[in-house]
């Protein structure tokens, strides 16, 4: 990854006004949870996002990133163009209405997170970017309001109905922690990883977008039982509640409400096995959602089934899809003495798959 100072004074022949770094994250378990009133459980991941921004006297926004040959010029009253840039606008965009900015922003950003990879490279900018207008500005905002803000640029100018896990867990984790997060309340707390395993991440090959609708669908299906059950937090039901469901919706709607309830259970009973020292616990979870989402919310690929079921018979205590779905990363709980053997195994059986992390 360039150097981000050197690559915003090249371009801009200036050194910025600040700069940053924002991790991308992996969600070791609770899938679709956070926008039915569940629990989540991310950690950072080691790349991420190198910010760095300059405010502007004129309403321009230039986006410098050295994933692109070019950089892109926008205005601040562009609406979202199905862009790269769109989420650089949409950070500047509410950085002005929350009075951080008066104005545009000069912004490069340099990345080593592979793209289509569910790890939050869409956050990570968002976040970044409202972070560094904030300290320009000096403003007093807690890093929880900032993740809220980030979340409004994915739901309300980009389009995608996402919960607010992703903007909590680039802005609060580090390496070596998880953040147990209960979405409904933003309540979390802050928990330790085992040193003595790895949550390593996997790349399947198969590349997606949250934008091109299918993630959108999913959370229309979740609407749906909401609406049947005049509540938002399907997460939350019992089983008389769930099975009271079962008639008034669609086989389809039916399974994914099972999922968001029993998901949201897997969650709270990780946290406590991994407080607890208990691994094979914890792993056992990871196998466990990974079936609910393969069979009750119907977001896996048979290449990402694969690679989870060898992940596990190779060694890993526990494995499971992560992310919106339908392609991206696995992650995988193993012994770091076994890490490095373990991973030879499973590359050499998925020619398309490469380690992450």
């Amino acid at each position: 990854m360039p150097d981000i100072h050197d690559m915003f004074e090249t371009y801009y022949s200036a050194r910025p006004m600040l700069s940053r770094f924002t991790p991308g994250r992996v969600n070791l378990i609770g899938e679709h949870t956070d926008y039915n009133g569940g629990w989540v459980f991310p950690t950072a991941v080691p790349q991420g996002l190198q910010l760095a921004m300059s405010p502007r006297a004129d309403n321009e926004i230039h986006i410098l990133s050295d994933k692109f040959d070019t950089a892109s010029v926008r205005a601040l009253g562009d609406a979202a163009e199905d862009h790269w840039s769109d989420y650089a606008v949409g950070a500047v965009r509410l950085a002005n209405e929350a009075g951080f900015l008066t104005g545009g922003a000069s912004i490069a950003v340099a990345s080593d997170l592979p793209f289509g990879a569910g790890l939050s490279s869409s956050a990570a900018i968002c976040v970044g970017l409202l972070k560094l207008a904030r300290d320009i500005a000096k403003a007093d905002m807690s890093d929880t309001d900032i993740a809220v803000m980030a979340r409004s640029i994915e739901n309300d100018f980009i389009g995608v109905p996402c919960g607010i896990m992703d903007q909590m867990a680039v802005a609060y984790c580090t390496l070596g922690t998880a953040i147990a997060l209960d979405t409904e309340s933003l309540e979390f707390e802050l928990v330790d990883l085992p040193k003595d395993y790895h949550m390593a991440v996997i790349h399947s090959g198969i590349f997606r977008q949250l934008s091109e609708g299918r993630y959108k669908v999913r959370k229309e299906e979740c609407d749906v039982a909401k609406a049947a059950l005049g509540r938002d937090d399907l997460c939350q039901l019992n089983d008389a509640e769930l099975a009271a469901l079962e008639g008034q919706v669609s086989g389809a709607v039916f399974r994914r409400t099972r999922h968001c309830m029993s998901e949201h259970r897997r969650v709270v009973s990780a946290v406590s096995a991994l407080k607890g020292g208990d691994i094979a616990q914890f792993g056992a979870l990871m196998v466990e959602s990974h079936a609910s989402m393969r069979d009750d919310f119907e977001i896996t690929v048979p290449g990402l089934d694969r690679l989870v079921a060898d992940a596990v018979k190779l060694g890993a205590l526990g494995a499971r899809m992560t992310g919106g779905g339908f392609g991206g990363c696995i992650v995988a709980c193993v012994e770091r003495t076994k890490l490095e053997d373990w991973t030879a195994a499973l590359l050499a059986q998925h020619k398309n798959a490469f380690f992450v992390c």
